[in-house]
């Protein structure tokens, strides 16, 4: 194909999906759905259709990490949700870190979490340390 062919292609593919900058949830499932029909194609896909993907994809992705990307969240925040996720009371966190009152001073935040306490909340919920550093 022609480089001008496959500008006219690409032209036309860009009149027809008419892509912008994605503002809302309606928008981002009206994009996946013609980047999955590209995709469908695999190896039979055009030059001009891969440009496409290629934009489709960005515009995805953008979307993806302004509205659903995870907000940081503090060492004590995340053993809270944790614990709400594994229903979990202050008591049985006891062997993590010994004594209800370290428990308490680290939930306030009172007292910092020690290496051995974020080794052995790392092995309790099967996470990263990094989670709680």
């Amino acid at each position: 194909m022609s480089a001008t062919a496959a500008r006219s292609e690409y032209a036309a593919l860009l009149s027809s999906a008419l892509p912008a900058v994605i503002r809302s949830a309606a928008e981002n499932e009206r994009y996946i759905a013609l980047l999955e029909e590209l995709d469908g194609k695999g190896i039979r896909m055009t030059a001009a259709e891969r440009r496409m993907a290629e934009l489709l994809t960005l515009l995805i992705e953008d979307f993806k990490e302004k509205h659903y990307s995870l907000k940081s969240a503090s060492p004590v925040e995340v053993i809270s949700e944790l614990m709400l996720a594994n229903s979990l009371k202050q008591k049985d966190m006891l062997d993590i870190f010994g004594t209800a009152s370290i428990v308490s001073e680290v939930l306030s935040g009172k007292r910092k979490l020690t290496t051995e306490h974020i080794r052995r909340l790392s092995r309790r919920f099967h996470v990263s340390p990094e989670l709680f550093i």
